[in-house]
C-alpha cells in the first residue's frame, strides 16, 4: 500500500484510527475459549465490527509469540483475513525488530513476503545497516521507533548528545538512508509537547502514535502539534477499544469505543 492510498482512506472515512490487536487470552470473553482458535475468533469479531471506523490494524507480535506455534498461526490467519476481506486497510506488524543486515533481511522477508503486512516497526539502535534491508521493499513501510510513550524513553531518547537530544539525531540521520521515503516513525501520544520539533525535522512523514486512551495521551494535543497537510497521523488505541467489554457483545462494545474516537477525528478534520 502506498502512502497516497492510505491518505485516501483517511479522507474517505474521516478517520486516522489504528486499532491494536493485542490479544491476551486472560482478557477475552470466556465463551471464546471454547473456539478452536480463540485468538483468531476474537480478532475476526473485532475486525468485522470496527473495520469501517479505522484505517489500520496493528497486531503486536509478542501477544502471538507468547502462545507459541498456535499463536503464530493465529497471527497468520488474522493478516490473511484482513488482506482477503479488507484489503484497503493498512496493516502493521508491531514487532520492533532490528539486527545486523542479513538478519534484518530475513525479518523483512518474514513480515513483508510471508505474512504480507504493509509495514513493520523497527528499533534503530543498531543503525543504518539494520534498517535499510526493510526499506528495500517496494510499497512497504518501515515504522521506526523515534520517541516512545513509555517512562523509560527518558533513559536514552531525550538525553543530549553533542547539544541535541538523541531522538533528533535519529530522525535526522534516518533521512539520509536509502529509500528513506518508505520510513514512518513511532512517536508516543504522551510526548505531544515534542511534536513541534519533530515536525520541523520530518514534516511530511506519517507518524504512528500509540498511547491515546489507556496510557493517557491526548488526541487533541497530538493533532494540534503533529498533523500535517496530509494528516500524517495514525492514532493507535488497543486496550481502550478491544477490551471495552468481556461479555458476548464485546465486538459491539469495541465498535462503540472506536466510533467515539472516529467522531473526534471527524470533528478535528472538519476544521
Amino acid at each position: 500500500m502506498t502512502t497516497q492510498q492510505l491518505t485516501q482512506q483517511i479522507k474517505k472515512k474521516n478517520s486516522f484510527l489504528c486499532i491494536g490487536l493485542d490479544v491476551d487470552l486472560n482478557k477475552i470473553p470466556t465463551h471464546l475459549l471454547e473456539e478452536e482458535d480463540p485468538i483468531f475468533a476474537f480478532n475476526k469479531a473485532i475486525i468485522d465490527a470496527t473495520h469501517h471506523l479505522c484505517v489500520a490494524y496493528k497486531p503486536n507480535t509478542a501477544f502471538y509469540e507468547a502462545y507459541g506455534l498456535k499463536g503464530w498461526r493465529s497471527l497468520e490467519k488474522t493478516i490473511k483475513y484482513l488482506n482477503e476481506n479488507y484489503p484497503e486497510l493498512f496493516t502493521i506488524a508491531d514487532a520492533k525488530r532490528g539486527d545486523i543486515g542479513n538478519t534484518s533481511s530475513m525479518y523483512a522477508k518474514a513480515f513483508f513476503e510471508d505474512l504480507a503486512f504493509d509495514s513493520v516497526t523497527v528499533a534503530p539502535y543498531m543503525g543504518k545497516d539494520s534498517v535499510e534491508p526493510f526499506l528495500a521493499f517496494k510499497n512497504k513501510h518501515t515504522i521506526m521507533l523515534a520517541l516512545t510513550s513509555n517512562k523509560g524513553a527518558f533513559d536514552f531518547q531525550t538525553k543530549s548528545v553533542e547539544g541535541k537530544e538523541l531522538y533528533k539525531h535519529v530522525l535526522e540521520t534516518s533521512k539520509s538512508w536509502d529509500n528513506s521515503e518508505n520510513l514512518m516513525y513511532v512517536v508516543g501520544a504522551t510526548k505531544a509537547e515534542y511534536l513541534t520539533d519533530i515536525r520541523r525535522i520530518i514534516p511530511d512523514s506519517f507518524l504512528l502514535v500509540p498511547g491515546v486512551g489507556a496510557q493517557g495521551g491526548n488526541l487533541q494535543d497530538v493533532c494540534k502539534y503533529g498533523m500535517n497537510d496530509s494528516v500524517g497521523l495514525l492514532i493507535n488505541s488497543s486496550r481502550g477499544i478491544i477490551y471495552a467489554s468481556q461479555d458476548e457483545h464485546f465486538a459491539q462494545a469495541a465498535a462503540v469505543k472506536a466510533k467515539e474516537l472516529q467522531e473526534q477525528m471527524d470533528h478535528i478534520l472538519s476544521f
